[in-house]
């Protein structure tokens, strides 16, 4: 197995129904019930192979709340700072909305601390619909923020490819899972 603590632990997740989407509750996507420390370090040691290869980057970026324990580890471990695009809005200067919507959810997300011409990578816990990624890549684009590569966790969806077209930034996944009669499959 090349992802133990992963894969084991995607299997072991409960999912629940949040009307027609199956929600996997699982400690990276949802820190319940809690993030062990070896699997943490193997999602993230995952994330870095790929990191490696997209070239120099000023910055990580990370969405509330979930991809935040993904970027502290990252950036530990590259020496670089992240930003997080939070749910809460400041009113600083400079501060930009991303309207989110998702296979559960709408709501409004800020971004503060970026700006023209810097070069970003993003990370995030789960990819599914591809709201929440395609919102703050459109936004994030039209802040001419140069994005040099998008690295999740798990991606459970039909997105993905979509997005890399439109954006042309590649989208790196750690695990891909779907789930089937109520079961994690591990493609």
């Amino acid at each position: 197995m090349k992802l133990k603590y992963l894969e084991k632990s995607l299997y072991e997740a409960p999912i629940v129904k949040k009307g027609v989407y199956d929600y996997v509750i699982h400690p990276i996507t949802d820190g319940v019930p809690s993030i062990a420390p070896e699997l943490l370090r193997e999602v993230t040691d995952e994330m870095k192979k790929h990191i490696k290869k997209v070239g120099k980057f000023d910055r990580i970026v990370t969405m509330e709340a979930m991809g935040i324990p993904l970027a502290s580890a990252l950036s530990l471990d590259l020496g670089i700072p992240f930003t997080i695009i939070r749910k809460r809005e400041y009113g600083l200067p400079g501060e930009v909305s991303v309207e989110q919507v998702t296979g559960y959810s709408k709501s409004k997300m800020f971004i503060n601390g970026l700006k023209k011409g810097d070069t970003v990578i993003l990370v995030d816990d789960v990819l599914s619909t591809g709201g929440t990624l395609k919102a703050v890549l459109h936004v994030l684009k039209q802040m001419e923020v140069i994005v040099k590569g998008v690295f999740i966790a798990v991606y459970k969806g039909t997105c993905k490819e979509d997005l890399v077209k439109l954006y042309g930034i590649p989208i790196m996944t750690v695990v891909d899972i779907e789930i089937i009669d109520g079961e994690v499959l591990i493609k």
